[in-house]
């Protein structure tokens, strides 16, 4: 499996396309926004989108979801059912942050914990991390020992909770008891920012690390 993260919006948010090297199938994981960025690369590589899946619905992550699943006629995966609501709100988020083109849009298949996504040759196991929003979900490729953690963890940091119906109880929960037993050697991708370890972030991290109580 290869990847290239495509950092798009205002927000910089990590946009990630996932691909099989034997049949270039490819999966685009949360597309914010600036879709020519993602379907020039996309095109270039001469890869076939067969699915957008999404690790949660606010704006950032999924506002360009609805144009680029159009554009390439595949269909939607993810996330949880819990984060309906946002979908419902990415009109208002819309107005509030700017994004001309985002729409809502209809997912073709909630997530759950223990559920897989596949695209190509490619198996993506499925995590409910609730926390940053009620309804998020990480992927995990476990041959690579690679996650697409979305905003539940970050290099030196954590999602935020609070917007509505977060919770940082459960979001601390989400990391340790669904991410970190993973293995401290499983790279990931954050949603914003730059890359790191499950191990890493167990030594180090000021709000979930393993000296932090």
């Amino acid at each position: 499996m290869q990847y290239k993260i495509i950092p798009v919006t205002p927000f910089q948010q990590n946009c990630t396309v996932f691909w099989c090297d034997e049949t270039k199938q490819a999966a685009v994981v949360d597309p914010g926004g600036d879709v020519e960025q993602i379907t020039t690369f996309i095109d270039g590589q001469g890869l076939t989108l067969e699915k957008v899946l999404l690790t949660h619905a606010h704006i950032d992550h999924a506002g360009a979801t609805k144009a680029l699943a159009t554009h390439y006629r595949v269909k939607v995966e993810g996330p949880h059912q819990e984060d309906k609501f946002w979908i419902d709100l990415i009109p208002m988020q819309k107005e509030r942050f700017g994004f001309a083109h985002a729409e809502a849009f209809d997912t073709d298949r909630w997530l759950n914990q223990g559920d897989t996504v596949s695209f190509g040759n490619i198996e993506l196991e499925v995590y409910f991390c609730p926390g940053h929003t009620p309804g998020h979900v990480v992927f995990f490729h476990r041959e690579s020992k690679l996650a697409q953690v979305g905003d539940v963890l970050f290099r030196g940091s954590i999602g935020r909770t609070d917007f509505p119906k977060g919770d940082h109880a459960t979001l601390i929960s989400s990391i340790r008891d669904n991410l970190f037993p993973l293995g401290d050697d499983v790279r990931f991708i954050p949603g914003h920012g730059p890359m790191s370890t499950f191990g890493e972030e167990r030594r180090t991290n000021p709000f979930v690390g393993d000296g932090v109580r």
